[in-house]
């Protein structure tokens, strides 16, 4: 009886704790949680995460891929109303596209000790067409608060089933409980692609599934007699593969500065269709191989084809390149022409979408229509070009071999035994100074002959700046000052295009704001659209309480304004690589005269670090000559990545050399 009651004890005690996970079995317990015990600094939590993705088979139309979603989410502060949107990209191609069906959402609140539903309704769906290729599904949910539960299903019918989205297992806030399954049918054959740090074991076993065929036949009839319909039903059985995983209390992937993207290090499974067997069919083959991936977009109607168009830009070519026999000088009137000549429409893409014909004709188009048109041009004048595919950051690194994980095109010229690199879209890049967004490892560039070669995409020479600061010191601890700073390589592409895309009265506004009020007079700026010279700026300024002043002595930092005051590492470990974007160097040259009254009673010692195999180094040199300080500054990052086995180093060196430039010159009266 003992034994008995026991067992009734622990039964009991699991159903009160086990956790309702079927659609709309919010609990009170839920919406009461104020935050997560394991992450009190998570603004939201998945309560529960599920996803399934299977095959279909219809009669008419063959097999169809579903993928089953439903989450719920805890809300605990407006930090997480982010999570209240859904942004659910379809894929289209042609007249197929991914459909959304059978879509429910609600969101709960506690209101009077009592749960109130509130319903998705038409007016918070939002149906965006993206590209040629995508379309944007976005529903928001209604009535949002802190503390608020919400809750959303739906399904994704697609008829591309060589295209399985990721499995992703991390996300940016935590999971409580994540259910995830793949089931395929015998005749598919998947590649598993595993990425991230955590451990991701699925449970796998074969199950037993079957199709059913309904026929029908008509017998007899005549004219005087009317005909016999006859159904039939046969089944084919089959077997099919089921993964499940499982997971409880997955910790948030938070980011860390200077990370290329976060979803390269995310943990999650990548299934990739190798081939298909049906029976009495022979095999078909998907991406296999990089040589397969590549073959398989040359050939495309939107891309060979269209690399392969010329005659629509002779004449112009023709009148742009007279009397030019330079080839360095022929590339860059090419690349300037067709950046000036086709904008960017702001779409992504490895495909055309209009034609590059159409886009040359109305001053836009899509990446691959500029850049297409762009290798095809430098290949008419007898120039080896070629298209290069590459990922954007934020499409992540193609590891294995698939379609989907080349997004952009970008155009390579191989010239005296160096590859540049271009990139039309953006109207501020030069020869191997493309976009950060196109600056991811390596690209693949394809031949003629249909082959490819890996290039790397991190340019060579780095980005340099050089600021030039005078300033006179006032013994209230006003500053009145010039400077001046001049921009190359990345630098000046992305100091141009901030500069040139507003207006200058705000942009001056936001750099008063950015040093703390600063009053700018007699601004300058020179080469702003020249981008064969550095782009250069300069202006003199005032600037208030620049010093600390404590009885006799003034104690100020000779960097001022332009010192970094926190180290953006601060994590005892790291995984991931240090992303920098490229190779940099930045010189401060400073002049300051101090206050008449005043003498230097100390003066930060001079210093120089230097990290192992030659990745960077600084210099901190600082001289006294009767009234004035110089100080020489000079910062360089030889490498656009560090793999992580540096990191210990880095934080000490970054610990380091932001200690030095805080550290303060202390002045005091002349009582002579």
């Amino acid at each position: 009886m003992k034994k008995l009651l026991l067992i009734y004890l622990v039964l009991n005690i699991q159903g009160l704790t086990a956790q309702d996970y079927d659609f709309g079995k919010v609990s009170k317990e839920e919406i009461l949680e104020k935050y997560n015990s394991s992450d009190s600094s998570a603004a939201a939590t998945y309560l529960y995460k599920y996803r399934k993705s299977y095959f279909n088979y219809y009669q008419n139309e063959g097999f169809e891929l579903v993928t089953e979603i439903h989450e719920r989410v805890k809300v605990y502060n407006k930090d997480g109303f982010d999570y209240a949107t859904k942004k659910i990209n379809l894929f289209k191609d042609g007249s197929d596209e991914e459909k959304i069906t059978e879509l429910k959402a609600f969101t709960y609140n506690l209101v009077e000790d009592k749960i109130e539903e509130s319903k998705l309704k038409g007016d918070g769906e939002f149906d965006l067409e993206l590209s040629k290729y995508y379309d944007q599904k976005t529903f928001t949910l209604p009535n949002v608060r802190e503390g608020s539960v919400i809750e959303y299903k739906y399904k994704i019918r697609s008829p591309f089933i060589s295209i399985v989205d990721d499995f992703k297992f991390q996300h940016d806030i935590p999971i409580k409980k994540l259910v995830a399954i793949f089931e395929v049918p015998e005749y598919f054959y998947f590649n598993v692609n595993v990425r991230g740090f955590m451990s991701v074991v699925p449970k796998v076993e074969t199950l037993n599934d079957d199709i059913t065929f309904n026929t029908k036949s008509r017998s007899g009839g005549s004219n005087y007699t009317a005909s016999k319909t006859t159904f039939n039903t046969s089944k084919i059985s089959y077997r099919k593969n089921r993964s499940l995983y499982e997971m409880t209390d997955v910790p948030a992937l938070k980011s860390e500065p200077f990370v290329n993207n976060i979803d390269n290090y995310r943990s999650s499974v990548k299934y990739e269709l190798s081939y298909t067997k049906f029976p009495d069919s022979p095999i078909t083959y998907y991406s296999t191989t990089w040589e397969d991936v590549v073959k398989t977009i040359y050939k495309s109607t939107n891309f060979g084809s269209e690399l392969n168009r010329t005659g629509y830009f002779d004449q112009d070519l023709e009148a742009l390149l007279m009397n030019i026999t330079d080839p360095s000088e022929k590339i860059s009137k090419i690349f300037d022409f067709v950046k000036s000549r086709v904008k960017w429409n702001g779409y992504y893409g490895k495909y055309t979408d209009i034609g590059v014909k159409q886009a040359y004709k109305d001053g836009s188009g899509n990446v691959a229509e500029i850049n297409l048109m762009l290798t095809s041009m430098l290949r008419s004048i007898g120039l080896n070009a070629n298209p290069v595919l590459i990922s954007t950051r934020d499409n992540g690194i193609p590891i294995f071999p698939t379609r989907e994980g080349y997004n952009y095109v970008i155009s390579g010229v191989k010239l005296a035994n160096e590859i540049i690199l271009l990139d039309a879209t953006s109207g501020y890049s030069t020869p191997n100074v493309l976009p950060l967004r196109a600056l991811n490892w390596e690209g693949r560039m394809i031949n003629n002959d249909g082959g490819s070669v890996m290039v790397n995409l991190y340019p060579k020479d780095p980005a340099r700046e050089s600021v030039y600061l005078n300033v006179e010191l006032s013994d209230n601890g006003d500053m009145l000052g010039e400077i001046r700073s001049v921009k190359t390589g990345h630098d000046g592409m992305y100091y141009r295009t901030e500069y040139n895309g507003g207006k200058v009265e705000e942009y001056l506004e936001k750099l008063e704001n950015k040093y703390g009020g600063m009053e700018v007079s007699d601004f300058r700026v020179s080469n702003s659209m020249d981008l064969a010279q550095p782009v250069s700026e300069s202006y003199k300024f005032e600037l208030d309480s620049q010093a600390e002043i404590i009885g006799d002595r003034m104690y100020f930092s000779p960097l001022f304004f332009l010192r970094t005051k926190e180290n953006p590492f601060k994590l005892e470990k790291r995984e991931f690589p240090v992303d920098f974007g490229y190779p940099s160097e930045n010189k401060y040259r400073i002049g300051i005269i101090i206050p008449e009254g005043y003498v230097v009673e100390t003066l930060p010692e001079s210093a120089f670090l230097q990290l192992p195999d030659d990745l960077g180094s600084f210099i901190f040199n600082i001289t006294t000559t009767g009234n004035q300080v110089q100080l020489l500054v000079n910062i360089k990052m030889n490498e656009s990545i560090l793999s992580p086995v540096y990191y210990e180093t880095l934080k000490e060196y970054f610990k380091i050399m932001l200690a030095k430039t805080n550290e303060k010159i202390v002045l005091i009266k002349n009582l002579e």
